[in-house]
Parts: C-alpha cells; sequence; structure tokens
C-alpha cells in the first residue's frame, strides 16, 4: 500500500456482496443531557454525547467510500451498512475529523451534515476540501495545539499514520484527538500504527473512553496498530473504557472479520467489561 493515497483508493470494483444491515441500532432520542452516551455506527463513525453536546467522529454513513462523480461513489463497498443514516441522526453539534483518507473523510457525508450549528474540527491543511462557509465555522489543528467549541475542550496530538488524501498532497496533517467536557476525558485515536505518543496523554485524571483503530493491521502492520497495540496504547494514556472502531465495515485488509475484536477481548484478558462495544450499532452510557 502506497503511503502517498488514501486507503479506498486502492480497490475500485464491485465485489457483487450484499451490505447487511447492522447488527444494532442505537436511539439517541433517548440520551439524556448528563452524561456520556456513545454508539458505534461503523468503521472509525462514533455519535458522542456529553452533557448534552454531541460530536460525530470521522462521519462516513453511505454505502460506499472514494472519488465521487456527481452521485455515483467510485470507491470501496461497505460489508455492513451504517447503524444511523444522516437523517436519522440528532443535531450534530462538533464533527471531529482525523485526517482525509476517503474512509475517515467522507464528503458526500460531509455534505449531508452541513449546517450553521455545526462546527468541524479537521487536521492541519485539510479545510480547503469542505465548503467551510456552510458549517458554523471550521478549525484546523495541528498536533498539540488546542481550541475549544462550546463547553468542548480539544486537544490534537501526533499519532503514528499519514495525511495524504491523493498521491501529491502528502502535506495533509493527521491527528488523535483528547476531548474533554467537564468530568469527562475522550480520546480518539484516529488511525494509527504503534507509537509511544498516548502516554503522554496521562495525567492524575482517567481517560474515560478510548476510541481507539484495531483493524486493518494485515498486513498493513506499519500504519495501523492491532488489537493487543491499541490494547496497549489506550492504557498507556489512562483509559478506562475502551470503543474499537476502524473494523467490520469495509474490505481493507486480509484478516478475518472479526478478528480483531476477538483479539482485543484477549488483550483484556481478565478485564472484558472494560471492551464497551463490540459490534456495530451497540451504545453504551458511563
Amino acid at each position: 500500500m502506497s503511503r502517498n493515497a488514501g486507503e479506498p483508493a486502492r480497490i475500485l470494483c464491485d465485489r457483487g456482496y450484499p451490505i447487511t444491515p447492522s447488527p444494532e441500532r442505537p436511539n439517541p432520542k433517548l440520551w439524556r443531557d448528563r452524561g456520556l452516551y456513545a454508539a458505534w455506527l461503523g468503521h472509525s463513525t462514533v455519535l458522542l454525547k456529553l452533557d448534552g453536546v454531541t460530536i460525530l467522529t470521522d462521519p462516513v454513513l453511505g454505502n460506499r467510500v472514494g472519488v465521487s462523480f456527481g452521485p455515483m461513489t467510485l470507491g470501496l463497498k461497505r460489508l455492513v451498512a451504517p447503524a444511523l443514516r444522516v437523517g436519522q441522526l440528532p443535531k450534530i453539534d462538533l464533527v471531529l475529523l482525523s485526517h482525509a483518507h476517503m474512509d475517515h473523510f467522507d464528503l458526500a457525508t460531509l455534505r449531508a451534515l452541513e449546517s450553521r450549528s455545526t462546527t468541524v474540527v479537521t487536521a492541519a491543511k485539510t479545510s480547503d476540501l469542505l465548503r467551510t462557509r456552510r458549517y458554523a465555522g471550521v478549525k484546523e489543528l495541528g498536533w498539540g495545539e488546542r481550541t475549544r467549541v462550546g463547553p468542548i475542550g480539544l486537544r490534537a496530538f501526533e499519532v503514528n499514520h499519514w495525511g495524504a488524501r491523493m498521491h501529491g498532497d502528502t502535506y495533509r496533517g493527521y491527528n488523535g484527538y483528547l476531548i474533554e467536557a467537564g468530568r469527562y476525558r475522550v480520546l480518539f485515536g484516529g488511525d494509527t500504527a504503534a507509537t509511544s505518543a498516548f502516554r503522554a496523554l496521562r495525567s492524575s485524571r482517567r481517560i474515560d473512553l478510548a476510541i481507539m483503530p484495531v483493524g486493518a493491521y494485515n498486513p498493513w502492520i506499519r500504519y495501523h496498530c492491532t488489537p493487543e497495540q491499541a490494547w496497549q496504547m489506550g492504557n498507556d494514556a489512562g483509559a478506562e473504557i475502551f470503543l474499537p472502531v476502524h473494523h467490520q465495515t469495509f474490505p481493507l485488509s486480509r484478516e478475518p472479520r472479526h478478528e480483531p475484536i476477538e483479539r482485543l477481548y484477549g488483550a483484556a484478558g481478565k478485564e472484558p467489561e472494560r471492551v464497551g462495544i463490540a459490534r456495530i450499532g451497540q451504545e453504551m452510557r458511563l
């Protein structure tokens, strides 16, 4: 796999398989305005609600990711449908984008989410891909930079990946994020291979929830961590509960579809309760 291109551009044909329904479906209408709620919608898309503020990470809610030609998208086809479509989402206050790869930065979904009440926080040198005037605001963050969106504090940090969308735009940034809202701290690891960078996030306050990628490591181990490495990096940061993402959704790699979650439970050992979500569509409350 070239380090100069986004992953979904590798496979451009329809393999002929049906997209299966999401095994579960969350109901964010029942989420209250106090507490921390999360639902895995598929791939790296997580719907969060922190004391009433809604956040959507790396939203990819169509049947394909890739290059769009009008209403048609040429690229990777989903294995499993998203747990919610755009029209089924609550009002989104914040969209959080880790990097410009097409399976994380889906223009069709992002255009459907355009709203003057939604703010986007994205990696350095990626906002040109967005129609920025159609959002309440678009903020780019480089490593170590911080911003606030209402009561939400955000800090970007370096991960072990890359940010180019096409072959020639290797200048684009790529981030993980630490999200802080009142008493809650959430880690969004974005997309990463093994790195010691997560150790710098540890503090006297624990991280309540770590959203960590666990799939697409075979054979792309230089760019994606294994489940065991994801578990270690989350523990390095001081995370309590894990929400594993980046698996079961797109045919990005060679490992069997359910191997990443099985290996994550193996890494958790005698603490399986720390894996908060295992299936697309599951929701949880802290």
